[in-house]
C-alpha cells in the first residue's frame, strides 16, 4: 500500500515571528487562507505539511538539545478533530524518524483529512490507546494536539483533565509543544474559550499565519516560544492591516543624527502633569523622553511642592504651574499624575487647543471620559484634509483597560473580551492612535491600521512604567515621528527594554521604572542608529 506520507516532502523551513512585522489573521481569515491553500493540491496535502513541519520542529530541537533520547518518548494527545488528524501525522512522521513515539486519543478522529490521518498512523505502527498514562513524568516531549482554532465551547471532561496534566508538566519543567495554538486558547483574542481550562504549553508550532491570541493576555503564558509553519501558502496579496509589531514598521521614521544637527533638530517637548503629591511621575517621564533621543524637555507642573530643578538630570526645566507656554512647544505629553482639579480640566483644555502632536494619559484619559467637551475637543483635532493614504492622527491615548472602558462607557472586561475591537473602536471615535496597554499591546489607528506588540512581560507591573512609556513616546513624536510609528516604537522600545533588563537578571520581580530609561537608549542606538552609519 502507497501512503501519501512516504512521498511528501517536508514543508517550507519554520519562521520565527521575532521581529518580523507578520500578519496576523483571525479565525475566518486564516479559513479562507486555508480553501485558497488548499486549492489546486492533492487530498489531505494541508495536514501532510503541518503534521511534518511538527515533527520537523521536534527534530530540529532534538539535534541541540538531545530531547528525543529512546529512553523519553513522546506523548501525543490527538483531539477528535482535524488537529487530532495534525497530531496523527505527526506521530506518523516521528515514528519513520526512529523516534519512540505514543498517542493518547480518548475519542476517535472524525474528519475525512483527520481519518486519512489516522489511517497512516496506523500503517506505520504508531502506538495509539485511548486512556492516557499514570503519569506523564517518563516522557520526554508532549505534544498537545487536541483542540485547534476551531474550537468554541469550554474544554470538559477528558480533554480538561488532560490539558490540565499537559499543563502541570509544563509548570514543573517538561517540555510542551502545543500544535497550531494551545487548546482552550481562542486565536482571535488570547482569552481561554467560554472561561474554562486551557493548555498551558513551552512552545507552540502555529500553521498557515501567526494568530493575534497567542500575543495578547492569556496568549503570552499559554503559547510559550512561537514559531510559524506557514506550510508552503502564500500570504493574502492585499497588507493586512493587523501586523505583528516589529521594527520594520518604524525604523525607517526615524530622524537622521547628521554632524549638522542641534539640539532644535530634535523637538522641543513638555510633560504636563504633577498634582500637589504627585510630582514625581512626570518627571519619570521627562527622564525617559531625554534618553529616547528629545533635543529639549521641559516640565510643566499642575501643582504646587515640585522641586525647582531635577538634581539627577539638570537638563530638564520645570516650570511651576502656569507658567509654561504650550504654543512654544513641538509636542505635548499630558496626563501623568496630573490629578482631576480644575486646574488640570484647564490644562487640558489649553492642551487640545494647540496645533502639534499630544500624547494624552493617566488622568487626562479619565477627565477625556467625565468632560464631552474635552472629547469632542480631542476628535477635532484629527487632520481630515489630507488624502485617505496620508491620513495621520495628530493625538495619541495611552489607556490601560479600564481607562479604556470608561472612554467607551463599557467596563473592563468588555475590553478584555475583544482588545483588538476596543483599541479600534476607541481610534475610530476619537480620531486618534490609541495605545490599548496591557499583555499583548494594541497600537490602532483611526485609519484602521493595528498591531499587536510581542514585546514586553511582568517586569512592567510596577508604578511608573506607564508614565516612562509616555514619556518615549512623546520624545517620539518631538522628533517628528508620525504618531502611528511612534506609538509602535515606543511600546516596542519599552517592552523591549524590560525583556532586557529581565535576561539580565533584574526582572521580572522588582524592575523599577526608572531602570527602563537607560535600556531605551542604549536599544535606540543598536536598533535604529547603526543602520545608518
Amino acid at each position: 500500500m502507497t501512503h501519501v506520507l512516504a512521498s511528501t516532502p517536508l514543508p517550507p523551513p519554520l519562521v520565527s515571528p521575532a521581529d518580523r512585522p507578520l500578519a496576523l489573521l483571525t479565525v475566518a481569515a486564516l479559513r479562507d487562507l486555508e480553501m485558497q491553500g488548499a486549492a489546486g493540491l492533492p487530498a489531505h496535502t494541508l495536514m501532510a505539511r503541518a503534521g511534518a513541519a511538527s515533527a520537523q520542529y521536534l527534530l530540529e530541537r532534538a539535534a541541540h538539545d538531545g530531547s528525543l533520547a529512546t529512553e523519553h518518548p513522546v506523548w501525543i494527545a490527538a483531539g477528535p478533530g482535524n488537529n487530532g488528524g495534525d497530531a496523527l501525522v505527526a506521530a506518523t512522521r516521528l515514528r519513520q524518524a526512529g523516534i519512540a513515539v505514543e498517542v493518547c486519543m480518548p475519542v476517535e478522529v472524525g474528519p475525512d483529512d483527520a481519518r486519512w490521518a489516522l489511517s497512516e498512523a496506523r500503517a506505520a505502527g504508531v502506538a495509539i490507546s485511548h486512556a492516557p498514562p499514570v503519569s506523564l513524568e517518563a516522557y520526554g516531549w508532549i505534544v498537545d494536539g487536541l483542540f485547534g482554532i476551531g474550537l468554541t465551547r469550554p474544554l470538559d471532561g477528558v480533554f480538561a483533565d488532560l490539558a490540565a496534566r499537559m499543563s502541570r508538566r509544563a509548570v514543573n519543567g517538561g517540555r510542551v509543544l502545543a500544535l497550531d495554538v494551545p487548546s482552550g486558547l481562542d486565536s482571535d483574542t488570547g482569552n481561554v474559550v467560554g472561561g474554562g481550562g486551557a493548555v498551558r504549553a513551552t512552545e507552540t508550532v502555529t500553521f498557515l499565519a501567526v494568530k493575534p491570541g497567542l500575543y495578547m493576555l492569556h496568549g503570552r503564558d499559554l503559547a510559550g516560544v512561537v514559531t510559524l509553519a506557514p506550510l508552503g501558502v502564500e500570504s493574502p496579496d492585499a497588507d493586512p492591516l493587523t501586523r505583528l509589531n516589529a521594527p520594520a514598521l518604524f525604523a525607517a521614521h526615524f530622524p537622521a543624527r547628521t554632524f549638522a544637527s542641534h539640539k532644535g533638530t530634535y523637538g522641543s517637548l513638555a510633560i504636563v502633569g504633577g498634582d500637589t503629591g504627585m510630582c514625581g511621575a512626570p518627571i519619570l517621564a521627562a527622564r525617559a523622553a531625554l534618553h529616547a533621543g528629545a533635543g529639549k524637555v521641559h516640565v510643566a507642573f499642575i501643582g504646587a511642592g515640585a522641586p525647582p530643578y531635577d538634581p539627577p538630570h539638570p537638563e530638564l526645566m520645570l516650570h511651576p504651574p502656569g507658567s509654561l507656554r504650550f504654543e512654544a512647544m513641538d509636542t505635548l505629553a499630558i496626563g501623568c499624575g496630573m490629578g482631576q482639579s480644575p486646574g488640570a480640566v484647564s490644562a487640558l483644555a489649553r492642551a487640545l487647543a494647540c496645533e502639534m502632536p499630544l500624547l494624552i494619559d493617566a488622568d487626562a484619559l479619565n477627565l477625556l471620559a467625565r468632560e464631552t467637551a474635552l472629547a469632542d475637543a480631542l476628535a477635532a483635532r484629527h487632520t481630515s484634509g489630507a488624502k485617505d493614504s496620508e491620513r495621520a492622527a495628530r493625538s495619541i491615548l495611552t489607556p490601560h483597560p479600564l481607562e479604556a472602558a470608561r472612554l467607551l462607557g463599557c467596563n473592563a472586561s468588555h475590553v478584555q473580551r475583544d482588545r483588538l475591537g476596543a483599541a479600534r473602536s476607541l481610534a475610530d471615535r476619537l480620531r486618534a492612535v490609541v495605545v490599548l496597554k496591557g499583555a499583548g499591546t494594541v497600537i490602532a489607528s483611526p485609519d484602521g491600521r493595528t498591531a499587536v506588540n510581542p514585546t514586553g512581560s511582568a517586569a512592567l507591573a510596577a508604578g511608573g512604567t506607564g508614565d516612562v512609556l509616555g514619556g518615549i513616546i512623546g520624545a517620539l513624536l518631538a522628533q517628528a515621528l508620525p504618531s502611528y510609528e511612534a506609538a509602535l516604537a515606543g511600546v516596542y522600545l519599552h517592552g523591549l527594554a524590560a525583556d532586557t533588563l529581565t535576561a539580565a537578571g533584574r526582572g521580572p520581580a522588582g524592575l523599577t521604572a526608572g531602570e527602563l530609561a537607560g535600556t531605551v537608549r542604549e536599544l535606540l542606538n543598536r536598533l535604529i542608529y547603526p543602520a545608518r552609519d
